[in-house]
């Protein structure tokens, strides 16, 4: 039976939560009303990762027991929505949250984590943000995830960059790099290509091979700069009930990803507050990083695999894993 509905209040206004009773986390207990408070708790944290940028709704509308699915077109009730291309070319329309009561709004259509581009209006075409994920494979995790977390901080510092760290809410890490919007998502997608193999080269752990079987470590996912492509933003909330945590440089060989589920991250924001705050004001430049780029090419090492659904690209390697190959060649 469903509940009566209720309004939560934000710094924007009151947002309208239907069926606020909605068990979520069964596992818990926790309803969609506990979601929805927890983003309204952390609004200026939330909205600062989502604000003006393309967002794709990843829904849950039978909870975590059920399957969540992807809606990348804006519902025809959506708030705030921006016209756009996807890959394909194709024209569509995508949320474009602009304020805490639009993150809420998110929240009552059954959504969890938030999924931003990393681009901006009113310049799309133009990324602002390099995103770094780091990805233990099968039987690695988050103890690897830091050490190669903390190679990649070394080299930022190196580049002049300012990372900012963030637990995934599941096994990895996130580093968010501001950068100045003067590169198209191919070149910053090479960028952080480059960033991966020279963290490769300085860290055993580190892989960035594309193919899972090839991978052993932690995958640093360079193709999360591709268009279109996104990850959880912070403070969104996983379905493991973690919250993807923001956190200090200095709290690198201590931060737990499980001290931060949904409940206990009330701590967290009470004692630390948005340690995102100073984010928009570290905007770097990626001219070492292209540098880099043409250090690789000059060595042989020219484009990596992109995902399946991007056009061909110019350079590009073969999108089928190295056994196939091996099959295809040998007509087996």
């Amino acid at each position: 039976m469903a509940s009566e509905a209720i309004h939560i209040d934000t710094a924007d206004g009151p947002v309208r939560l239907s069926n606020p009773d909605r068990i979520v986390f069964p596992d818990r207990g926790w309803t969609k009303r506990d979601v929805a408070e927890h983003f309204a708790r952390c609004g200026p944290g939330v909205l600062r990762g989502v604000r003006d940028r393309p967002t794709m709704l990843k829904r849950w509308p039978q909870g975590i027991a059920g399957d969540p699915f992807y809606v990348k077109r804006a519902p025809k009730n959506a708030p705030r929505t921006v016209d756009v291309r996807f890959p394909s070319a194709r024209p569509g329309t995508m949320l474009l949250p602009g304020s805490v009561a639009d993150v809420v709004w998110m929240a009552q259509m059954s959504a969890l984590d938030l999924h931003p581009w990393n681009a901006r209006v009113p310049d799309l075409a133009h990324p602002d943000e390099l995103r770094i994920d780091i990805d233990p494979t099968d039987g690695f995790g988050f103890a690897h995830a830091r050490e190669v977390a903390a190679t990649i901080r070394d080299l930022l510092a190196e580049l002049e960059l300012v990372g900012w760290p963030k637990t995934s809410g599941n096994r990895g890490i996130h580093i968010y790099v501001r950068i100045q919007t003067e590169w198209d998502f191919f070149e910053v997608r090479r960028a952080g290509l480059a960033l991966a193999r020279e963290v490769e080269r300085r860290n055993p752990l580190a892989t960035t091979s594309w193919w899972k079987e090839q991978r052993r470590g932690v995958f640093i996912d360079y193709n999360q700069n591709a268009r279109d492509k996104t990850v959880a933003s912070a403070y969104s909330v996983r379905h493991t009930g973690l919250v993807s945590t923001p956190f200090r440089w200095d709290e690198l060989a201590t931060i737990e990803p499980d001290a931060f589920d949904m409940m206990a991250f009330r701590d967290r924001w009470d004692d630390v507050g948005d340690l995102t705050a100073g984010i928009d004001a570290a905007a770097g430049r990626l001219d070492r990083l292209l540098e880099m780029v043409a250090a690789d090419e000059e060595r042989g090492l020219g484009d990596a695999p992109w995902p399946p659904h991007y056009p061909k690209q110019p350079g590009e390697p073969p999108r089928v894993p190295p056994s196939r190959r091996r099959r295809d060649v040998d007509g087996r």
